[in-house]
């Protein structure tokens, strides 16, 4: 019985360590790594992250979601994507010809990208009837799933995401609005991280 009393006294600490450690997973915080080059140069492919899964979405939060369910053709059943939160629920927005953003007829500030990346890079993957667009010109080209009102406002319970490599980037721009409930948490970037400031507390002026 003491033999066994020894060894359930370091066998116990460890399995309820183990458990904490999943609790905290799965419903606090874990470490995942981007996939991709969509969200450069603040972000790099294979660098690694920290998701918080109860962090508050806001305007230029860096999400992960799962993508099986947003993009028709994300055929990977296990792939989440990493971008960057646009618009929220009851926002409108308008993207203008010269590479300016408005949200709510108010214009929002880029400066998280460079000027190349908020004009041509936006807009040329779109093709040449696409001098700007909305959510409603977009959502009638592409054919999105998950669609804004009528009125160009986003309902409740979804977000307009996109990359911050806009040129290369799949994302709100082609397949739609991404549903709160795919979306895994927000991301921050370690403190010794490149660029760690534009992901952790990046605020539109």
């Amino acid at each position: 019985m003491k033999g066994l009393k020894k060894v359930l006294e370091w066998v116990i600490p460890i399995v309820i360590g183990v458990a904490i450690a999943f609790f905290v997973k799965d419903n606090f915080l874990s470490v995942v790594k981007v996939d991709g080059t969509s969200m450069q140069p603040n972000l790099q492919n294979r660098q690694s992250l920290v998701l918080l899964h109860k962090a508050q979405i806001k305007h230029d939060s860096v999400v992960v979601f799962d993508a099986k369910k947003v993009d028709p053709q994300a055929n990977d059943q296990n792939i989440d994507y990493v971008k960057r939160v646009i618009g929220l629920p009851g926002d409108s927005i308008r993207y203008s010809a010269d590479g300016k953003l408005f949200i709510n007829n108010k214009q929002a500030s880029q400066s998280y990208i460079s000027k190349d990346q908020q004009n041509a890079g936006t807009l040329n993957m779109l093709g040449q009837s696409f001098p700007g667009f909305t959510l409603t010109s977009l959502a009638t080209a592409h054919k999105w799933t998950f669609k804004a009102n009528s009125d160009n406002v986003i309902p409740k319970g979804y977000y307009f995401v996109m990359g911050d490599h806009r040129s290369v980037s799949n994302d709100s721009r082609y397949w739609g609005l991404v549903p709160r409930d795919q979306i895994l948490g927000v991301v921050k970037a370690f403190p010794w991280q490149a660029h760690h400031q534009i992901i952790n507390s990046y605020q539109a002026n």
